[in-house]
Formats: structure tokens, C-alpha cells, sequence
């Protein structure tokens, strides 16, 4: 059966086998509650089974007959055995008149026997219409690939002949050609065929929450997986014990070896072929393999996607879990795999591969063919192609004679830094392991530390025990200190510590002018500056600019330090954003072959500077390279899901940009990020406020205050949370705390930051508007509007015409109402900004129609000194509304809601609820009122 049964990984808890299916099973459930049947299909472990029993479980809840049955590989040719279990499932009194004997599975040896078939399918038949008369029928049947044909036709004749009556089936299975095949079990013709599909990566993460794995394995896990919830929960069985927050290549359980195994008995020997080429390949793809001469290399790979082996997207190939090709290999003997090399050998397009191609077709000791590979992996590096060097590396170690052995480690050490620098861990620490349990030289054993350390990510601050081996092995090498304390500023600034951050900084620039290290010298000046960014100081610039002046350090995985990029990254928290595309872009060129944390930074930005941009297609398609690039490569994922939620607050949608938001806090707490958990607790805060929950957004924000109490948070230039917090407050109505919020932020910007101006001057805008100046408020959004116009930031400027139109909606201003909430749609269609367009629509639609959110009071309640949020609260009481039905209309507690509540009344001179109504013209509210919208 296809059971998803966690493995003894994880701590016992709820079932997770309905993670992410809820969407599924309500479909679903809608199908059998119209009386029609459905077809699940997908390959084992997907979890058609616990769909199935959930089914059950709903339906015998509602009092349906429920009868099961499983098909069985070594009962598939006895004949009607599945029809016997269904029938020892009926009451007795249905079934004791019925020839058992007809169905006992043995084969009749006269003509009668297929008679004696279709009287048993009858028979069955009028046994479920009998059942039918009292209460609905649901049949479940798994596993229906391995059903006996004659049990197959008896559910199909009986579901297509009583579906009306209340009869209908649930069949699951697997087919190997999709659909195709699957068709002649379908149990009614207009039954739903639906695929079970792989889980998201939320999706999975739900699934193993409260198990205890990071979020960070638990985003490995997935690429492993391809989202397959059986094999991901297998694949976590070898995180056992304390499981370490950084990641490093596990074990294979036997259980995913044995899984793989049986999913590769199932294919055609012609496929396992296929699928044994692609596995030997860097970068298979289905033309690959034609030309290495696999003809049916399409039909092969479709045949294997099906069984849950591998993803096939974008053209290329990845096998879920990697380890498939493994099993391929170790399956294959050493002949067999010289002949898949020298056939791939002649159909690689490039040098470098087809050196690799080679050299693995001759397995023996070679020094002349060593150093060929030692130069093929030198130019893929040039290339940028981490993957390819690291293999290369570490191929030409493997073809060095054992003599002389420091060559042969330092090309250990290179498979290492090249490995690392691809995002490539299991290539990395089979290099860096070789190394340190060889004869390497203290420099070697420091090299393999730091790359290492390199592909922790943001995770640097739980590598103490690395970092004190590498400090022993530099003693007083300054040019290996100077790496190492690289490292540990890079750590210490992750934690929010920058001033202890720039301490090492300083020492790393000390060590790499004592060495003449020019490389190092730019990196640590490009950090330095980095830092004083992140402060908030306008020293930046300088060590900028003396980082540029010194040689560019070379591409070796570590773009994100360089000054050129540093220089693209400063330039979008300037509102440079034209200038900082085409770098960003001309810098996606040089690395676009990587697969490294290097090109994560790079796309991430691209993103951004997308969405600021109103390039909302573009931002979506960036962020989404970014993530997966980040779970492939085992990164650390808060920092590409923070890009991920701005490009969908921007162009996607609210509710994904919440989640993505969420799962980058938990994963940046757990990697104590102080940096990217206050980026995405900025995101989230303003995704719940977009949302319409004002004060859960502003209650996330002030996390971001509590977290800064001990330590030090971005500057307002980097990271503009006090602008959206100032504004959520106005919105709930403490105008002097937003005011005083304004205030300091706009002190500590001083003339830098354009854009974080102007999003100051749409907060104070909201601040004039609930102090009842709506003429300044309109004024000043106007201004901030040009601004952002400017500036090239679209989706900012539609955001100030948005609130404008809002503030002269409360004043009964139709017009300029209706003309400000069109422009910010017709910019929001310019940008392809759905959650915005949606927006201006609704705002479109509350003029259209009439509705007030703003106070329209006549007489003594216009007149009297009322602040606005006072006057809000007046209209809505006035209008019917409970105290509860204002606190959530106004998303205040119902404390707030009475105290203003008790101000009105004594600045008005009135004592009811009743007196309020009437001097507002409607009269008392009577209990069945509705409050308003």
C-alpha cells in the first residue's frame, strides 16, 4: 500500500500526512457530495493513501457504508480476490444467499467461468443498491494498479451504474504513463481525474513542524525530496540525535535505498539505461541524452518522472532524491560505466565536460591526464562553472599517482573552495574530509575551514567550534588571519554587533596590507563599508571608494563581497535604481552559470530593485530563481524568502508573501540573524496591515523594537520600518506616538534617503488626516507622490494616491477621490501589481457605490472639537455598530472603543447611544441593525 509512515526520525507527535492537502481533500469531498467519483493518481509516497483514509474517515462520520480495499502485486492475477474482500465487508444477512464458492479465486477450467464473472458483478451489484436504500456507499479502493481485472470491472459496472443512487468510489493508484493507462480503471465516466502532487516547500515545513529539524534542513529536504512527503520524512531519519542548525551531507537510510530501488525495478531496461546516462552527466537534459544515444530519452524521462525519480523543468533533469544516480551507478559495472562516459564524451558541448567524460572512462592512475583535468577545472572556474571544477578537482586527485602527495591535496583544497563556492556541500566536505585526515599543510587545513564556513550562510554564528580550529591552524600567519577574521566580522554582523563586527574588520585590513594582500584588503574595506551602511553613517562611501580603487578581486564564488557589488547594493538604498539594475544585471552574466550563494545575492537584488521598479513580472521571476537556488544549494533560505515576500506584496500575493515572511523569521531565529529576522518581520507587519489586520501588523513591528533593544538594528536608509509602524499607528489612532515616531526617524536620516523620506511624508500624511487636517494630509501626499515619481518607484507613488483618495473620500470630496484611486489603478496595471490593482479596485468600488468609512456627521458632531479618530468612532456607534463592531472595523480593542466612546458624549452633552443616532439624523439604532461595512 502506499502508506506515508514517518520514520523513527522525529518526536512523536500529530500524523503529518495531510500537510498541505487541505485544499486537496475539499475538492475532493466536494466530487463524492454531488455523488460523482475521482481518480487519484501519482507515484508512491505522495500520500494517495492518507487522502484516502481521511476521505473515509469523513464519510463514516456523516454515517455513509464505507468498504475498503487494497490491491496486492501477488494477488494481481487471482480473479475477483479484491471482490471477496469487499463482500466479507457487507452485513451477513446481504450476503448469505450469495455462491461464495464462485468466488474463490481459483480458475474454472469450463466455458461457464466467464458467466459465472458477470453473475458475481450483478450480484454485487444489487448488493449495493440494497445498501444504497438505507444510506450512501463509498468504496476506497488503493493500490488499484494491482486489482484483479474482474474485481475492476465488478466496482466499475456497479459505481457507473448506481453513482445516482448514491453509489461512488474513491480509487487511488499509480500508472506509469499518466493518465493513459490509468484510464481503464476510471469507475464512472465522468469521474475526476486529479494528480496528488508534490507538497510546497510551506507545505512540507508544516509537515514537519514541531519535529525539531531547522528550517534550513527542512528546505534541503525538499530539494532532496522533490517534495515527496514519504521520501523527505525518510531522508530525515538521518538527522537523529541533535541535529546541528547548519547542514552537512547525511547518510542515505537504507529505506530511501530500498524505495529507489523498488521505483527502479518498475522501469523498462531501456530507461535504466537512460536514467543511468543522465545520472553520469553535470548538467543532463533530455537533448544530452539523445545525443549520447538515448533515442528515447523523452518517453524514458517521462516514464521515471512519473514514478517519482526525478524533476524535469526547464530542460534539465534532477533526480529526487539525488541519490537515485547513485544507486544507478553502484548498480552498473565498471565496463558498463566507461561505455555511458565515452558516449557522453562525444555528445558534451563543452571542454571541460568531455575532459571529465574521459578521464572517468579510465579509471587508473595517470598523472599527464591529472593535470589536463587540473587545467579543464581552472577554466571552468574562470567560467564561472563551481560544479564542474569541484568535480574536476576532485577527479584529477582521484587520478594522481600517490606520489607527490602535496599535489595532489592541493587540489583537494581546491575542490573544496570551488565546491563551496557552488553551494555544492556534499562536493565541499568530501574534499574538505579528505584533506583534514591527510598530510595538508596548516594553510591547506585553514583553506578547507573557511570554505566551510563559506557555506554556512547566515549561519555563521553556530560554527564557534570551525572557527577556533582554523585560529589554531593560522597561528600568526597574518595572511590566514586576515581570511579568518573576514569570516568572523561576517559572523559577529549577522548577530547584530556591528561595532564588534568592525573590530575584526579592521584587524582582517591590518593583516592584509602587512601581506600586501590587495584581495583581501578590497573584500574587508567592502565590508567595513557595508557596516557603516547598515549604521546609518555617511562614512561609507569613503571606504567604498578606496575598495575600488584596488585591483578587482578575482570571481572566485565571493561576488557578494566584492566592492563592485557593494557598489550596486548601495546604490538602490540611494534611490539610484536605474543604475543599480544594469550593474546588478551586468553582474548576473558573470555569475549565471554558478550555483552559489554569490548568485543568490545577486538575484535577490535583482528583485528588489525589480519591484521598486514596478517590474512586478520580473521581481516574481527573480525572487523565485533566488529560492530555488537557495534549496537546492542548501543556503541559507531567510534571505531569499524576504525577497521572495516583497516581490509578492509587489506583484503576487498577499497571503503567500505572509507565509514566505513567517517560515524567513523561524528560520532566521534559529541562525540568530539579527539582520534578515528584522527584514522579515518588517515584510510580514506590512503584509498583515495590507491584509486589513492593522494592529496584529503593528504588534509585529514593535518586535523589530524589542529586538533591537540589545542590539543594533539597520538604519532607517537600509531597513524603513518606522515609516509603516508610524502610519500603523496613526491608523489605530495613537497619533502622538506615530508623530513622535516620525520625529526621531526623520533625525536620524538627516538629507540622506529620498525615498525613505517620502514614505516618512506618507506616514505623517496619515497622522494629519486622524488629527481631522485633511487639507495638509492631501498636500503632503501629493508631494510624496511627485517624489516617488521621481524616483522611478511606481508602486510607491500609487500607494500615496491610494491613501489620498482615501482622505478625500472622508471629506465627501467624490472627485478628486475618484481621480486619485484611477490613477493608482492605471499605475498599478502599468506594473502588472495584483495585489494593488485589487486594492485600487476595491477603494474604485467604495466610491462607486457609496460607502462610508469616514466621518459624515451633520450638525453638533461636524462642529465639535472631535479628533478623527473620535469622530470615527461617533459615525459608526451612530450607525448601529456595537462596541465589538467598531473595534474590528477600526481594528481597536473594545477598551479603546469605550473610553473614546465616553469622550464623545461629553463633548457633544449627550448620554446614550440613542442621543447619538439622533443627532446624527438617523434616529436610535434598533437591535437588528447592521453595522456598516
Amino acid at each position: 500500500m502506499d502508506v506515508l509512515a514517518a520514520p523513527p526520525v522525529v518526536r512523536a507527535g500529530a500524523p503529518p500526512e495531510l500537510a498541505g492537502r487541505s485544499a486537496l481533500l475539499a475538492s475532493v469531498e466536494s466530487r463524492i457530495g454531488r455523488n460523482g467519483s475521482v481518480v487519484l493518481t501519482g507515484p508512491s509516497g505522495i500520500g494517495k493513501t492518507a487522502l484516502l483514509e481521511a476521505v473515509g474517515a469523513a464519510a463514516a462520520g456523516r454515517g455513509e457504508f464505507v468498504l475498503r480495499v487494497a490491491g496486492t502485486e501477488t494477488e494481481r492475477w487471482v480473479p475477483c480476490s479484491g471482490l471477496a474482500e469487499l463482500l466479507d465487508q457487507l452485513p451477513g444477512a446481504l450476503t448469505a444467499e450469495l455462491p461464495r464458492e464462485r468466488l474463490s479465486g481459483l480458475p474454472e477450467p469450463h466455458p461457464a467461468a466467464s458467466s459465472d464473472h458477470v453473475a458475481c458483478r450483478l450480484a454485487f451489484r444489487g448488493l449495493l443498491a440494497r445498501c444504497a436504500e438505507e444510506r450512501p456507499v463509498l468504496l476506497l479502493v488503493d493500490d488499484a494498479q494491482w486489482l484483479d481485472a474482474e474485481s475492476v470491472h465488478a466496482v466499475r459496472y456497479t459505481v457507473g451504474r448506481l453513482g445516482p443512487r448514491g453509489v461512488r468510489a474513491v480509487v487511488a493508484g499509480r500508472w506509469p504513463d499518466g493518465f493513459a493507462a490509468g484510464d481503464t480503471w476510471t469507475p464512472a465516466p465522468d469521474a475526476a481525474h486529479i494528480p496528488v502532487p508534490p507538497l510546497e516547500p510551506d507545505e512540507l515545513a508544516e509537515m514537519f513542524d514541531g519535529y525539531g529539524l531547522p528550517v534550513r534542513v527542512v528546505n534541503t529536504l525538499h530539494a532532496d525530496s522533490g517534495g515527496n512527503p514519504y521520501l523527505a520524512l525518510a531522508l530525515g531519519g538521518a538527522f537523529t540525535g541533535r541535529v546541528p542548525r547548519h547542514w552537512r551531507p547525511a547518510p542515505l537510510p537504507q529505506r530511501v535505498r530500498a524505495v529507489i530501488a523498488e521505483r527502479l525495478a518498475r522501469l523498462p531496461e531501456g530507461a535504466r539505461e537512460t536514467l543511468l546516462t543522465a545520472a553520469l552527466a553535470i548538467r543532463p537534459t533530455t537533448d544530452l541524452l539523445r545525443r549520447a544515444g538515448r533515442a528515447e530519452a523523452a518517453r524514458d524521462i517521462g516514464h521515471a518522472a512519473g514514478l517519482g525519480l526525478l524533476i524535469a523543468e526547464g530542460g534539465g533533469i534532477r533526480f529526487t532524491p539525488p541519490a537515485v544516480g547513485t544507486v544507478l551507478a553502484e548498480s552498473a559495472d565498471a565496463p558498463h560505466l566507461a561505455r555511458v562516459h565515452r558516449a557522453l564524451a562525444e555528445a558534451v558541448p563543452d571542454a571541460a565536460g568531455r575532459a571529465r567524460h574521459r578521464a572517468l572512462a579510465d579509471p587508473g592512475p595517470n598523472a599527464e591526464l591529472a593535470h589536463s583535468l587540473v587545467t579543464a577545472a581552472e577554466q571552468a572556474v574562470r567560467q564561472g562553472s563551481h560544479r564542474m571544477a569541484a568535480e574536476l578537482y576532485l577527479l584529477a586527485a582521484d587520478r594522481s599517482p600517490a606520489e607527490p602527495a602535496a599535489e595532489r591535496t592541493e587540489w583537494l583544497v581546491a575542490a573544496a573552495e570551488t565546491g563551496a563556492s557552488g553551494g555544492l556541500p556534499d562536493l565541499a566536505h568530501r574534499a574538505a574530509d579528505a584533506v583534514l585526515a591527510a598530510d595538508a599543510t596548516r594553510a591547506q587545513r585553514v583553506r578547507v575551514r573557511l570554505a566551510l564556513l563559506d557555506l554556512s550562510g547566515q549561519g555563521l554564528t553556530e560554527m564557534g567550534e570551525l572557527f577556533a580550529a582554523a585560529l589554531v591552524d593560522a597561528e600568526s600567519d597574518p595572511a590566514l588571519l586576515g581570511q579568518v577574521r573576514l569570516r568572523m566580522a561576517l559572523g559577529t554582523l549577522v548577530t547584530g554587533a556591528p561595532g564588534r563586527a568592525e573590530q575584526e574588520v579592521d584587524a582582517a585590513l591590518v593583516h592584509a596590507r602587512d601581506t600586501g594582500d590587495t584581495d583581501l584588503e578590497a573584500r574587508a574595506l567592502a565590508v567595513r563599508a557595508n557596516i557603516a551602511l547598515i549604521e546609518g553613517r555617511g562614512d561609507y562611501a569613503g571606504d567604498l571608494e578606496r575598495a575600488r580603487r584596488l585591483p578587482e578581486p578575482a570571481l572566485d564564488g565571493r561576488l557578494h563581497m566584492t566592492p563592485r557589488y557593494l557598489a550596486a547594493y548601495c546604490a538602490i538604498f540611494e534611490d539610484r535604481l536605474t543604475e543599480a539594475r544594469a550593474e546588478l544585471l551586468r553582474l548576473l552574466a558573470l555569475v549565471e552559470r554558478g550555483s552559489g550563494e554569490e548568485v543568490v545575492h545577486v538575484l535577490r537584488n535583482l528583485s528588489e530593485v525589480s519591484a521598486r521598479t514596478g517590474r512586478c513580472r520580473e521581481a516574481l521571476d527573480f525572487a523565485d530563481r533566488a529560492m530555488r537556488v537557495t534549496e537546492q544549494a542548501a543556503l541559507s533560505p531567510g534571505p531569499a524568502w524576504y525577497h521572495g515576500a516583497l516581490a509578492e506584496l509587489a506583484g503576487g500575493g498577499i497571503d503567500r508573501a505572509v507565509a514566505l515572511a513567517e517560515r524567513g523569521v523561524r528560520a532566521s531565529e534559529q541562525e540568530n540573524d539579527v539582520i534578515f529576522q528584522s527584514r522579515l518581520l518588517h515584510v510580514l507587519g506590512v503584509a498583515q496591515m495590507r491584509s486589513g489586520d492593522v494592529r496584529t501588523g503593528v504588534d509585529t513591528l514593535r518586535r523589530i523594537e524589542a529586538l533591537g533593544q540589545d542590539r543594533r538594528l539597520p538604519s532607517p536608509m537600509v531597513l524603513p520600518w518606522q515609516c509603516d509602524l508610524a502610519e500603523g499607528f496613526a491608523v489605530l489612532g495613537d497619533t502622538g506616538r506615530a508623530a513622535e515616531l516620525i520625529r526621531t526617524t526623520r533625525a536620524a536620516v538627516g538629507y540622506r534617503g529620498a525615498g525613505v523620506t517620502g514614505r516618512l511624508d506618507r506616514a505623517e500624511a496619515a497622522v494629519l488626516a486622524a488629527r481631522g487636517e485633511p487639507d495638509a494630509a492631501v498636500a503632503l501626499l501629493s508631494e510624496a507622490a511627485a517624489l516617488f515619481a521621481r524616483l522611478g518607484q511606481p508602486l510607491e507613488a500609487g500607494h500615496c494616491l491610494l491613501d489620498q483618495a482615501r482622505v478625500e473620500r472622508r471629506r465627501r470630496r467624490g472627485a478628486p477621490a475618484r481621480r486619485a484611486a484611477e490613477d493608482a489603478l492605471e499605475i498599478f496595471s502599468r506594473c502588472e501589481a495584483r495585489p494593488w490593482i485589487q486594492q485600487a479596485r476595491h477603494r474604485l468600488s467604495r466610491l462607486e457605490t457609496g460607502l462610508r468609512d469616514g466621518p459624515a456627521a451633520p450638525g453638533s458632531v461636524a462642529r465639535a472639537s472631535l479628533t478623527e479618530g473620535e469622530r470615527r468612532i461617533a459615525v459608526l456607534v451612530g450607525q448601529g455598530a456595537t462596541n465589538q463592531q467598531v473595534a474590528n472595523r477600526l481594528y481597536l480593542s473594545v477598551k479603546t472603543v469605550e473610553a473614546s466612546l465616553t469622550r464623545v458624549y461629553r463633548k457633544l452633552g449627550i448620554r446614550s447611544r440613542a442621543q447619538l443616532g439622533s443627532l446624527l439624523g438617523g434616529g436610535p439604532a434598533g437591535p437588528g441593525a447592521s453595522p456598516p461595512h
